[in-house]
Formats: C-alpha cells, structure tokens, sequence
C-alpha cells in the first residue's frame, strides 16, 4: 500500500507513455513492421544509427582515458585535495547543458579562444577545425559524460584492499607491474560500468550534437525530432525510439548479466 501512490505515479508517467510509443511504432495501415523495415532498409537511418553507436562508444572511450587519473588521484589523495577534486568534478551537474554547449562553441570556433591563443604562440598557421564536425560533438560529450566515468571508478577504488598493491610489491613486482597486474584488474567493474552508464547515456545526446555537430554530427535524437516536428511521421519516431530503448535495456541487462555491476554500489545476488 505504501508504495502505491509511487507505483501509480510511475504508471501513468512511464509505463503507458512508453506503452502507446512502441504501438504506434507497429500502427502503419500497410504492416506492422513497416517503420522497422524502412529503418533497416534506408541507408541515412543506418548512417545515422551507426553514427550514433560510435559516438557514444568514442565517447566512453575518451572517458575511460581521462576519468581513470582523475579517479585514481581522489582515491588517493588527502581530505583537502578529494574535496577540491570532487567539487571539480561535480561542478558540470551545477552548470545548465545548454550554458556549457556555447561556451564549447565560443572556445572552440575558428576565431574562439583555443584557436587564438594556439595562433598567437605560434603553434598553428591556420583555426583548427574543431566545431560543427565529429571532433566538437565527441570533446562536448565527453567533458558532460566525464563525471558518470568518474564516479564508478572512484567507487570501486575506495573499497579496495589497500594491502594488495603492497603485497605485490613484496613478491618482487615493480610500481609499473603493480599497477596493471593487479590494481587496474581490481577496478575493472568499476570501469565497466563507466563504460556502460556513458555509453548508454550518450545514445540520446541531442543538444551537444545539434550544436556542436552540425551536418556530420547527426544523431539519432535528433532523427526522432525531425520525424516529430518536421515531417510529422509519428510511427517512424517511434519506431527509432523504440530502437533506441532496446538497445539501452539490452545493454544494461548483459552489463548486470555478465559483470554484476550491482555490486558496484553494494548489490550483491
């Protein structure tokens, strides 16, 4: 009984809104699966589904590289320094999404801040290009997904038996084996669930794409808007939505099914 008001709540808020969308996905009059058919079969929709798959898988990458340092350095670091790194880190929640995609545009454009200086000490002849192509849209979504890398990573880290890395070290291994033979195994749920929590978000990226992509930078959120308001084909919207949610489910269900990411944040089975 307690928890019904919750239940009724996420009912009508989740459940039949996201009832009705994979209906309408199958409601073409010629089929049910025309929508699927025509997504399989029209080579922009795989384009743009491809795209969408390798910027989200570029962009977990580029987390992975740069969240793991950070991360390692606020497990180990003093009460001071994983203050001012934590507020670091979590600074990107506090600023508005929209803010943070100009100001990527006033930094990076031909004539922004990066460029100028870049020109100014002699480093470059000519702008780099950096906006408004793949390289804008993986630099914004990576510096927005960066903390969902972070966060797991650190998790893990602060749980680990510090006597391990010293045992190691005891047995003869060096700081550089150490690492890499036993404390970078040690934190892999960690960054399998980095892997998986900013891939799977960065699957619906609309704003950094249409600001930072331009053309090139297409992806499949911004698909579903121009089926909604533009062509007004609400079927194939849905039928990409529906797509996409599959997709998200499929991967967080192998990621619980295979690397127990529960037990990350204290679930155990």
């Amino acid at each position: 009984m307690l928890l019904a008001p919750a239940l009724v709540l996420l009912a009508g808020l989740l459940v039949w809104p996201v009832a009705e969308l994979s209906l309408r996905s199958f409601a073409d009059p010629a089929g049910p699966l025309v929508f699927y058919e025509r997504l399989i079969s029209v080579p922009s929709y795989l384009q743009i589904l491809l795209r969408t798959l390798m910027f989200s898988a570029g962009t977990a990458l580029l987390c992975l590289l740069l969240g793991y340092p950070v991360a390692y350095a606020l497990a180990n670091a003093g009460p001071i320094a994983r203050g001012v790194i934590l507020i670091a880190v979590m600074l990107p929640f506090w600023t508005n999404l929209l803010v943070r995609s100009y100001g990527w545009i006033i930094f990076l454009s031909p004539r922004g801040v990066l460029n100028e200086a870049l020109l100014w000490l002699g480093m470059i002849r000519q702008p780099l290009d950096l906006i408004y192509n793949v390289q804008g849209v993986l630099i914004g979504m990576t510096q927005i997904m960066l903390p969902y890398m972070i966060l797991p990573l650190y998790a893990v880290m602060t749980r680990l038996d510090r006597r391990l890395p010293d045992a190691a070290r005891s047995l003869g291994a060096g700081p550089i084996a150490t690492f890499f033979k036993v404390y970078v195994p040690l934190t892999m749920p960690g960054a399998m669930a980095g892997l998986l929590l900013v891939f799977t978000i960065s699957l619906g990226f609309f704003v950094i794409p249409a600001l930072l992509g331009g053309a090139k930078g297409l992806m499949i959120a911004q698909l579903i808007e121009f089926n909604i308001n533009s062509s007004l084909n609400w079927g194939m919207a849905s039928a990409l939505s529906v797509t996409l949610l599959a997709t998200t489910l499929a991967i967080f269900w192998i990621g619980d099914r295979w690397f127990n990411l529960g037990a990350i944040w204290g679930i155990e089975r």
